[in-house]
């Protein structure tokens, strides 16, 4: 298990489902959260790739923060078929403060333990998350 700088450890399923999702496209999405009685990063849920982009938008929790990879696929002007993996932090605005900055500190460290994120988006509510902030991000 790796240690963060903020004292949270990553489990090493986050490392395995990661790189499942990105080597063999196991997964559409890997939702992470911290347990703070462990000072771990665990994994909460995972997608299958049949799942879209409202399957995972509906298990993150309205008033809890969590990590997220999400592989978006999409289409580029040129008509090509690609993916990028995105790395989301969402820190819900009614989450808690000591949660939001338990997720805060320990961000940079984990998601340095996820290596190939493409895109990092920060989320406080689902506007800032939603479908068309990812298209404008691939471009």
């Amino acid at each position: 298990m790796a240690n963060a700088a903020s004292g949270m450890a990553v489990n090493d399923e986050c490392k395995l489902k990661f790189l499942e999702l990105k080597a063999k496209r196991t997964y559409r999405y890997i939702i992470y959260k911290i347990e703070e009685k462990q000072k771990q990063v665990v994994v909460d849920k995972v997608g299958d790739p049949a799942n879209g982009y409202d399957d995972f938008t509906a298990n993150l929790p309205a008033d809890e923060c969590r990590y997220a990879v999400y592989d978006f696929d999409f289409v580029t002007e040129e008509n090509c078929q690609k993916s990028r993996i995105f790395f989301i932090a969402w820190c819900p605005d009614i989450s808690r403060v000591r949660s939001k900055m338990i997720y805060a500190s320990s961000k940079d460290r984990f998601k340095r333990e996820l290596d190939g994120i493409q895109v990092e988006l920060q989320a406080t509510d689902p506007t800032e998350m939603d479908l068309d902030v990812f298209k404008s991000r691939v471009n």
